[in-house]
């Protein structure tokens, strides 16, 4: 059973597809075992409660720099012996010690179709704002690995879904993730749980 823990910032709606999924038979292989929340007022703190999922708090405000930020959370992930990471709504960018000790054990859900409309300064309403302006036809998300760079890990999974007239970032929003995150996640999980991801450079392959 693979012991998975949960890094949120916020309302945790990922965080709650993804123990939906467990709770109807998915993810026979994983145990969500931690909730790591970087603010004491995050809901996603509620809903691990819920689900009687230990939780800690490491307060991104309390730390002077990214790299002791990091380093707090590995030690919370080594106290529980965990063997993946996924960021489900996470709004900081850890320090490249992390995707070190963590490789290719670190998932991340984005809310577009790498390499589109990511990297730096992408999150959030951020992202559907973009594709709005830009006028695109179909966004999405990816689900992938996370490195060094941001948003630059392999992709695992992606899920497209259309821009619509009448759109408004919150809107498109919802929808990407109803239609994408939430289906793309889980299942992402499920296959690392089964071992059916195999990294080979910048591609994932499923077996």
């Amino acid at each position: 059973m693979v012991r998975i823990a949960v890094l949120v910032s916020g309302g945790g709606t990922n965080l709650q597809a993804l123990l939906d999924a467990k709770s109807n038979g998915h993810i026979k292989n994983g145990d969500f075992t931690l909730v790591v929340s970087s603010s004491p007022d995050a809901y996603a703190l509620t809903r691990a409660e819920t689900h009687g999922i230990k939780s800690v708090v490491v307060d991104r405000k309390k730390y002077r720099n990214r790299t002791e930020f990091t380093n707090a959370i590995l030690d919370v992930l080594n106290e529980h012996q965990i063997e993946l990471v996924v960021l489900a709504g996470f709004l900081y960018v850890l320090s490249p010690e992390f995707t070190q000790q963590y490789r290719n054990r670190v998932i991340n859900v984005h809310p577009s179709l790498i390499p589109a409309f990511c990297g730096d300064g992408f999150y959030g309403l951020r992202v559907h704002e973009k594709v709005l302006e830009y006028g695109v036809k179909l966004t999405g998300a990816t689900v992938h690995f996370v490195n060094e760079e941001t948003d630059g890990g392999p992709i695992i999974l992606q899920k497209a879904v259309d821009v619509v007239d009448g759109d408004t970032p919150e809107t498109l929003q919802r929808r990407v993730m109803e239609q994408a995150e939430w289906v793309i996640l889980p299942r992402a999980v499920e296959l690392f749980c089964d071992g059916r991801l195999k990294v080979e450079g910048r591609h994932v392959r499923i077996t």
